[in-house]
């Protein structure tokens, strides 16, 4: 059976580019096309769709506010945002985005979120993708901190309870989560989710560290005046100057 998609834009020529790199796969057919979140839902209603070519500056009802939308699905369409504007990023990933498009694209940008949305799709881990974006829809309107991670890996999602995190690193795009017993890669920033936590239970020692509160040991000084935290699994971390005050303490 071939994708099915839908393309979501105001603009003509976004449905009409999306149309025209469709046409290499043929494994995917393009259902229709509609240029505002009341359209796109109609389409949604109409069909088994599989996927979405979104865009996200729409006049009245954004991209971003269609994907929130999707929440009420069982087995919601993945999204791939498709913009000109690279400051939704991070949002867009936050609704479990398979991919963010920036227009202009080209044939090989766009094969490769073709190849990622065949993954998911041909794995039926439409219902896995429902489940993320409603998880975090709930944290969202709960208004409290972040209680859990969906972390996108090849072909599946995986739900990281935040509990489980031991504590996370920087890494460019990407965190890395640590688990007892592995690492896993997550596609967030620092800043966010410093500002997700909750500071009760995670403290920022680096620009590059968070950790649980309650797996601190000691602080020590490695050298020139740098220093690093010892954590009870004997993991350490750095400690920048600027949080070694926040961090001796909360030692005390």
């Amino acid at each position: 059976m071939p994708i099915v998609a839908i393309a979501v834009d105001d603009e003509p020529m976004g449905v009409a580019n999306v149309a025209a790199a469709l046409q290499a796969h043929p494994g995917w057919t393009l259902h229709g096309t509609a240029r505002s979140g009341r359209e796109a839902r109609a389409l949604l209603e109409s069909g088994n769709v599989d996927a979405v070519f979104l865009d996200i500056e729409m006049p009245g009802e954004s991209g971003l506010d269609v994907a929130r939308s999707l929440g009420i699905m069982e087995a919601p369409p993945v999204i791939i945002f498709v913009t000109a504007y690279h400051r939704f990023a991070v949002e867009a990933f936050e609704l479990h985005a398979l991919d963010y498009l920036l227009k202009p694209f080209d044939d090989e940008r766009f094969g490769r979120s073709i190849a990622r949305a065949e993954e998911l799709i041909h794995l039926r881990q439409r219902s896995s993708f429902g489940d993320a974006l409603r998880g975090y829809l709930d944290d969202r309107a709960r208004g409290g901190p972040l209680t859990r991670f969906s972390i996108r890996s090849v072909g599946r999602l995986e739900t990281v309870a935040v509990a489980d995190v031991r504590w996370i690193a920087g890494a460019g795009n990407y965190v890395k989560l640590h688990l007892a017993g592995r690492v896993v890669l997550h596609r967030a920033s620092m800043q966010h989710l410093e500002r997700r936590l909750d500071p009760e239970t995670f403290i920022r020692t680096h620009r590059g560290a968070i950790v649980r509160k309650a797996l601190l040991r000691e602080l020590v000084i490695v050298g020139d005046g740098t220093y690093e935290a010892r954590l009870a699994d004997g993991d350490r971390v750095p400690v920048s100057g600027r949080y070694v005050g926040q961090v001796r303490s909360h030692l005390k």
